[in-house]
């Protein structure tokens, strides 16, 4: 599997004016680029912990591309969060897995600027409790960081079609991680459909 993260790239004023249409507003604290998607677009930027205002932010990746927040929201509905949390409740291994991703994410924030809280996000290390936390670090990381991240954006890239344009092709699939998608009920879900990644605004 060669899915080696890239290391995070400068903010150009392009970067920019493509973030601040992604999300519908002006990009806050924004210092580099966390991921690309293999179509070119900002797909998870880093964040300052704190906003140029001083306003403590404790989201270092934050996912942008409109492609990934609407399907981690579908996730979210399908109800992944109570499976992963159910797991973590039971499986001591992925337990330890999550503490772990936990502490590295506190270390790098706190490399940024401490907030003096050990609250890092998505629910971490206890319970999952935000998909598009949970997507932004692993594409940020990479898939070898941490157990749960691997799957919810190898979910999103099998449910959404999203292999090779929001999400890397070789990316694990939910079949060689042992998930089967319709073990999952998107019946509440809108459908997947085709965004504009505004790459040429």
């Amino acid at each position: 599997m060669d899915v080696t993260p890239v290391p995070p790239s400068p903010v150009s004023s392009d970067d920019l004016t493509i973030i601040a249409a992604q999300l519908g507003r002006q990009p806050r604290g924004v210092i580099a680029i966390a991921y690309r998607c293999p179509d070119g677009v900002p797909g998870v930027v880093t964040t300052s912990p704190r906003l140029p205002d001083g306003t403590p932010f404790p989201t270092l990746y934050y996912l942008t591309d409109p492609r990934l927040t609407a399907e981690a929201s579908r996730l979210e509905v399908a109800h992944v969060m109570n499976w992963m949390t159910d797991r973590l409740n039971t499986d001591l291994e992925l337990r330890a897995d999550y503490q772990r991703a936990h502490d590295y994410y506190l270390a790098k924030r706190n490399a940024l600027a401490d907030l003096g809280t050990d609250f890092s996000g998505g629910g971490m290390p206890d319970r999952v409790k935000c998909l598009h936390v949970l997507i932004a670090y692993a594409l940020a990381e990479g898939p070898d960081h941490f157990r749960l991240g691997t799957e919810a954006v190898a979910l999103a890239a099998d449910h959404a079609n999203l292999r090779g344009t929001a999400i890397p092709a070789t990316w694990p699939t939910c079949a060689e991680l042992g998930i089967t998608l319709s073990d999952f009920d998107f019946s509440n879900a809108e459908a997947p459909k085709t965004l504009n990644t505004t790459k040429g605004k």
